[in-house]
């Protein structure tokens, strides 16, 4: 391995933990609880994103489905071609996109509006069409990408990452969710097997 390689390879680390703690400076406690409030009474919750924020999109629907608040990704693609009939009144849709303008959700923002469905965004652009079409917005901040061209969706994606987690945290203090109930629905692997053991 070259030296330089190694040497990003450390810096990495340092860049993304610098960004969580910087974080913290645009949490937003009145946005935060709307989303979380939302979350919690929603009969259903879709997400969409494009590229890496689609594929965190993915892992955050999982996230909700793990404390039972029934959940699924919704596809761009798929979205404009009937799979937002899983979207009913009073449901929530989350968009993610770092800047605020991706085109392949906007057809989307329509169809919820129509629909009555809250629209929860998280973004870094703040002034971006997605934010301003949304009910909630949640600030998303990025000091860098890990590359040395500032490029790749690598902090970004650890740093909307940590807005679901954060997301999840508190919807089960919200929910009062009990381990128990994740015990139900988790009977497999390692964490199955702990979860269960009499």
């Amino acid at each position: 391995m070259k030296k330089e390689a190694l040497e990003m390879a450390k810096k990495a680390y340092q860049i993304e933990a610098e960004c969580i703690q910087e974080m913290l400076e645009y949490f937003d406690d009145e946005a935060f609880g709307k989303a979380v409030e939302a979350l919690a009474k929603a009969p259903r919750i879709g997400a969409a994103g494009c590229g890496h924020s689609g594929i965190i999109c993915q892992h955050f629907a999982h996230l909700m489905c793990c404390i039972e608040r029934p959940a699924r990704f919704i596809s761009p693609a798929e979205a404009v071609h009937g799979a937002t009939g899983f979207l009913q009144e009073g449901d929530v849709m989350l968009f993610a996109s770092r800047g605020g303008k991706t085109k392949e959700l906007l057809p989307i923002v329509d169809i919820c509006k129509a629909k009555g469905v809250t629209i929860i965004t998280v973004t870094e652009n703040m002034e971006s069409p997605l934010a301003k079409s949304a009910d909630i917005v949640l600030k998303q901040h990025v000091n860098r990408e890990t590359d040395k061209y500032n490029a790749q969706g690598t902090t970004s994606t650890t740093a909307l990452c940590m807005i679901f987690h954060a997301l999840q945290t508190a919807l089960i203090e919200e929910t009062d969710y009990k381990n128990e109930q994740f015990a139900l629905i988790h009977p497999g692997g390692a964490v199955g097997e702990r979860l269960n053991k009499k």
